[in-house]
């Protein structure tokens, strides 16, 4: 007879997912059970996510959004999925749910219907991940859906760590506040407001596939993970704010620290602009300076540049407009601005 397999614990492998490759070659990563259940029930607690609920959404099944939380977390909750095959407004429209789940670009398009948007006026919760949503877009979709978004963060290594709370105070550019059994620090420099994100917490990831080597780069000597993201958090309240990668989106201009994600929201601010991805370039002077790439109609570089200056410090003004037909982005959503400084990302309207 075949000999019975061995009985697995909480803490053995139970997914291997690849990261996006926003910076360099996808790693495989390995999540144990444990980590995805409590993922899962603490976003059950946030999200005030039941058995009551109908879950839509078209994302990609490849990844922790579409496949861990719009997948397992339906299962791990009892809700009824309802997958759109792709994610169209006019699908979300016609889906009838109680609990959206979206990227920025399916949120941005949803905005830009006017009739989807005000088709999900019914639902309970909106929640975009993956990448940043931009203000304008969070905006608009509470004007016509009256739905204040909320954002949470997260990677494949970390799964959700943070995020906002149903019912609670939501504001663009913002992901909430850690989840239960997560502990977050700023690794800040010099006594910068803004630094690198670590954490700690049941969630983590147990290691890279067969790379031992990066798995113990990932983590600080005395045993936190290294996010590779920028972040601030509000004194106040201990709101977070992503700022972008430590590797693209940190920028070292005229002896400051500026963030990327500032900036671009900023731009797209602008009643012109649809799509913007700021980074910086190195400069013999400055040390880098701010180059912004858009994607605009009936504006100025000139005028984008003052633009930025009056809603920012002046210092935070890109030095470059470079105005494109699209920022190239990868399945997520998420801006790949090393093709933008490649000639292959740099066509222009």
């Amino acid at each position: 007879p075949t000999p019975a397999a061995p009985a697995r614990g909480a803490e053995d492998p139970a997914l291997i997912l690849y990261t996006s490759g926003t910076t360099g070659a996808p790693k495989g990563v390995v999540l144990s059970s444990a980590a995805i259940t409590a993922d899962l029930d603490a976003l059950a607690e946030a999200w005030q996510w039941n058995a009551a609920d109908t879950l839509v959404h078209g994302l990609p099944l490849f990844h922790v959004h579409g496949l861990v939380l719009g997948v397992l977390g339906a299962l791990r909750t009892g809700s009824r999925l309802v997958h759109t095959g792709r994610p169209t407004p006019d699908a979300y429209a016609a889906a009838g749910g109680s609990l959206y789940f979206g990227v920025p670009t399916v949120w941005s398009r949803i905005a830009a219907d006017p009739q989807a948007a005000g088709a999900l006026s019914g639902a309970r919760l909106l929640v975009s991940g993956s990448a940043a949503l931009p203000a304008p877009v969070f905006r608009d979709l509470e004007r016509l859906s009256g739905h204040r978004t909320v954002e949470r963060y997260g990677m494949t290594e970390t799964l959700i760590t943070v995020s906002g709370r149903a019912g609670g105070h939501l504001h663009p550019g913002t992901v909430g506040t850690p989840l239960p059994g997560i502990t977050t620090r700023i690794a800040a420099e010099d006594g910068a407001e803004i630094g690198e994100l670590q954490l700690t917490g049941p969630t983590l990831f147990s290691g890279y596939l067969n790379r031992p080597e990066a798995t113990a780069a990932a983590y600080t000597p005395d045993g936190w993970f290294r996010t590779g993201d920028i972040a601030a958090v509000d004194e106040r309240d201990g709101v977070h704010r992503i700022v972008g990668r430590a590797s693209t989106d940190m920028i070292k201009s005229g002896g400051y620290r500026i963030g990327a994600g500032e900036i671009e929201n900023a731009l797209l601010d602008h009643p012109h602009v649809s799509e913007a991805a700021v980074v910086g370039v190195p400069d013999a002077d400055l040390g880098q300076r701010i180059v912004a790439f858009v994607v605009a109609q009936q504006v100025s570089g000139a005028e984008l540049t003052d633009f930025v200056a009056t809603h920012l410090s002046v210092h935070k003004r890109p030095r470059e407009v470079r105005f494109v037909t699209a920022i190239p982005r990868n399945a997520m959503g998420k801006p790949q601005k090393r093709l933008l400084l490649s000639d292959e990302g740099q066509s222009r309207p």
